[in-house]
């Protein structure tokens, strides 16, 4: 950063910028969000590192119970029939089939002593019938991903911790467009200068701060994609962001479609009664085998998920559950009592192309849409956003002044960046601010509040000044 940009250590005033020239405020905007938000995006990034790598940590952790020898398949009700064995009393709500012969059947029970949204999950052998063993699921995840699902939204501190990971994801991409915008134009009048701009490759030959900043720089280009794109996404889920995000899809009919489950057979669903907590249905009595086929014949292919009734005359649903370069989730609601099939979602036809590419985004920020490749792209963007950080915090350090205190700060950026664009342009960026701070009311909140604190140390600063000069 150029010394036009940071403050001088004596106590006067400093010369306004140049007139109609945006980089004064873009790098006093890029500097406070990176010093004060920055502690919000490591945390994301480091718990968003360990959730990329919880497919794999179950992978081993629970091997015993997700892995097995492959061999030709029992019938899917006798699989059923093995784990309601163990647990008489409760009744099923779900039934994920072995997609393969090397993978186990899983069959969730709700149990009232669970929390809401949790159930009983049991691990059979499809080859066998034999129950492996069974684990507390969270809407179908096991119990690693939870924890590490809710360290990464909330810190597991429940909704006040959401405020953390929507303030990371709502200023994510300002940082990085910001830091785009700065390091381009470094770039450009590096060139007019006649030195060599770099954008993408780190100068080697610069020392000390110059070359924290190249690698903070070109580091940061590389990631670019990657940070819009968790931004976007973790936006899409938040609280209060969220909420807009959601409004503006239904206005604009781009929600994601659900499946009628409203049966047309004035039997479903009256095999059994309801319990209130579980199913609607006898599980003994279920045709699960037959559920499977008759979706299987309107398009829903394994790896799929059936959800029973909870209502009598309701349909089980049956959905395409998340599998590495699968693109779709087709779903069909099946009649118990005669397999028809009333209802179905096919992914290419229903869903609008807003809703895809939600869909797409969502499963893409989660680490399911491409296997392990995308995994580990989101693991070497979490790891990257932690370097441009710490080099970010690492370029503030070594623009302390050298005299004086060891533990004196870095010299912020000039102030007076907003008088130096055009007035026009200035009363642009207020209202835009305006508007963005409205759709993301905690990026406004924030932005508020560094308003505040760098106006009170800018009257600190000149009542300094006044009774140095008294």
């Amino acid at each position: 950063m150029s010394d036009d940009t940071v403050e001088p250590l004596s106590p006067t005033d400093p010369p306004p910028p140049a007139r109609h020239n945006w980089r004064p405020l873009l790098v006093r905007l890029h500097f406070y969000a990176g010093v004060l938000v920055g502690p919000f995006l490591i945390v994301a990034a480091v718990t968003g590192a360990l959730y990329a790598l919880a497919p794999s940590i179950e992978r081993v952790v629970y091997r015993d119970l997700l892995a097995v020898e492959a061999r030709p398949a029992i019938p899917l009700d006798e699989q059923v029939r093995s784990a309601r064995a163990g647990h008489p009393d409760l009744s099923v709500t779900a039934v994920r089939p072995a997609a393969d012969g090397g993978e186990t059947t899983r069959v969730s029970f709700a149990d009232p002593s669970l929390p809401e949204d949790h159930s009983r999950t049991v691990f059979v052998d499809p080859g066998s019938g034999r129950v492996l063993g069974e684990q507390v699921t969270w809407l179908g995840y096991l119990p690693i991903s939870t924890w590490l699902d809710g360290l990464h939204r909330h810190l597991n501190l429940g909704e006040p911790g959401r405020i953390y990971s929507e303030i990371a994801a709502s200023w994510l991409w300002v940082v990085a467009l910001g830091g785009t915008a700065l390091w381009v134009s470094k770039a450009v009048r590096d060139r007019r200068r006649g030195r060599q701009g770099r954008i993408v490759r780190v100068d080697r030959s610069s020392t000390g701060r110059s070359r924290t900043m190249n690698w903070h720089g070109a580091t940061g280009i590389w990631l670019l994609c990657g940070l819009l794109f968790l931004s976007a996404t973790g936006i899409t889920w938040s609280t209060y962001a969220g909420a807009h995000v959601t409004d503006i899809r239904s206005a604009l009919h781009w929600q994601r479609p659900q499946v009628d489950t409203e049966s047309s057979d004035p039997h479903a669903g009256h095999h059994g009664m309801a319990d209130g907590a579980g199913s609607a249905t006898d599980d003994g009595a279920f045709d699960y085998s037959g559920v499977v086929a008759a979706a299987a014949a309107h398009g829903v292919a394994a790896p799929i998920e059936i959800t029973m009734p909870t209502e009598p005359g309701q349909a089980a649903t049956v959905t395409e559950i998340d599998a590495p370069y699968r693109m779709t989730t087709n779903a069909a609601a099946v009649t118990p009592g005669d397999l028809s099939v009333p209802s179905v979602i096919d992914y290419w036809r229903d869903y609008s192309t807003i809703a895809k590419l939600a869909d797409w985004g969502i499963r893409a920020h989660m680490g399911f849409l491409f296997g392990l490749l995308n995994q580990l792209l989101l693991l070497a963007v979490a790891l990257g956003l932690l370097t441009v950080i710490v080099r970010g915090y690492r370029m503030w350090w070594q623009r302390r002044p050298t005299r004086g205190s060891a533990w004196a700060l870095g010299r912020p950026p000039v102030r007076g960046g907003l008088r130096a664009v055009h007035p026009a342009a200035a009363g642009a960026v207020v209202i835009g601010a305006l508007a963005v701070g409205w759709f993301l009311p905690l990026l406004g909140a924030t932005l508020a509040g560094f308003v505040v604190i760098d106006l009170a140390l800018g009257l600190r600063k000149r009542r300094a000044v006044r009774n140095c000069d008294a």
